[in-house]
């Protein structure tokens, strides 16, 4: 009796365990095969990505045999040791803007998970129908992976070293007194149930200063309630004469809620060079694909090595001088030596309409450099 209950239980685990994977593969196949409207074929090109399957998401295309393998891979996941490269796709999100009988504009938002948090990449992409089955295909823009003609670049840059550091090595300059830094202004607003701080802290000493500025609230009663740092949105390498911005998050909180902020900055003497050098060209306001205000340019890495990832700091001014926002974005593409990179740093609509001054910075991170 208790021999047939077990072969009983086995076929039916056995039944079910065959239907399941009758009704995926039945799936799998529809999902292969399913290319009937431009939404779909954007969504199985996008699920080779997300699988780093490059060669099945380039047979994918309606222009395979026009685009460069390796110019494809360079495109979505990076190269150079950018932050793209430490990227995954961890999500997306399509929308047809415009279809015909034989083509369609699809908008896709491309949702990066990084190191430093999400990163979106919004895309119009042609899609079209190709091939003896008449699908849906995409249409990818040709580029080429970047590639620079050889030449000899002078290096002239000033370079601070700390010597005699003691066992704790590169961070060991307690017996260095710290650089002279003076935070020159502090705002702080009221904005979407936060109370956010920011300013600007500029380096008066000779000699790099590595910076944290930090905020403490403080109530009617004079007790500190609140302690925030900047985290990334100041420049924590400043050189000499340099001035960074710097803002503070404190959320769920009002402005009524205190009576004072208590400002400091923890600065240390660091080893640090002028180089490489970043310039920011054609700083411009304007609107993008989306509707959203962004402050766009162009960073031009100056020197003659490669700058792997590039962090924008914007700080915006009013007719008065005053700092009124802090944006930050970070570049996740590579900064090839005299190539311009394009960045894009949003703005909050309101702060746009406001602008009368911006100023663009650009700190950076460079593999294998002290």
């Amino acid at each position: 009796m208790k021999y047939g209950l077990a072969l009983t239980l086995l076929f039916g685990i056995l039944l079910l365990v065959a239907i399941g994977w009758l009704q995926s593969a039945k799936a799998a196949g529809v999902s292969l095969r399913a290319q009937n409207t431009p939404e779909q074929a954007v969504q199985n090109l996008l699920r080779s990505v997300r699988e780093k399957n490059w060669p099945k998401a380039q047979a994918q295309l309606a222009n395979a045999n026009q685009v460069d393998s390796s110019a494809f891979v360079y495109d979505l996941a990076g190269g150079d040791g950018s932050l793209r490269t430490y990227s995954t796709l961890e999500d997306s999100e399509v929308s047809v803007l415009h279809q015909d009988a034989d083509d369609a504009l699809v908008r896709v938002k491309l949702n990066w998970s990084t190191a430093v948090g999400s990163l979106s990449d919004t895309r119009d992409l042609k899609v079209v129908r190709r091939g003896k089955e008449n699908d849906w295909k995409v249409f990818w823009p040709v580029s080429q992976v970047p590639k620079l003609p050889a030449q000899v670049m002078a290096v002239n840059y000033l370079r601070w070293d700390v010597v005699n550091r003691g066992p704790e090595g590169e961070w060991g300059t307690a017996s260095i007194d710290p650089p002279k830094v003076r935070i020159i202004s502090m705002n702080a607003i009221e904005r979407n149930d936060s109370v956010i701080v920011m300013g600007e802290v500029v380096n008066e000493d000779t000699i790099p200063a590595y910076l944290n500025v930090n905020a403490a609230l403080v109530d009617a009663n004079g007790v500190e309630f609140r302690h925030e740092g900047s985290f990334d949105k100041v420049s924590h390498i400043l050189l000499p004469s340099q001035v960074t911005p710097y803002l503070i998050d404190f959320p769920k909180l009002q402005l009524n809620q205190l009576k004072q902020v208590r400002m400091d900055a923890n600065v240390a003497a660091v080893p640090a060079s002028a180089d490489p050098v970043i310039g920011v060209m054609n700083q411009r306001l304007e609107t993008n694909t989306v509707g959203n205000k962004v402050l766009a340019g162009e960073l031009v890495n100056q020197s003659g090595q490669t700058v792997n990832i590039a962090h924008v700091l914007a700080t915006c001014y009013d007719n008065n001088g005053k700092v009124i926002w802090v944006s930050d974005e970070y570049v996740d593409r590579a900064l090839l030596p005299t190539t311009p990179q394009p960045f894009a740093v949003d703005l909050p609509a309101d702060v746009a309409a406001r602008v009368q001054r911006f100023r663009v910075m650009a700190n950076q991170y460079t593999r294998g450099a002290s």
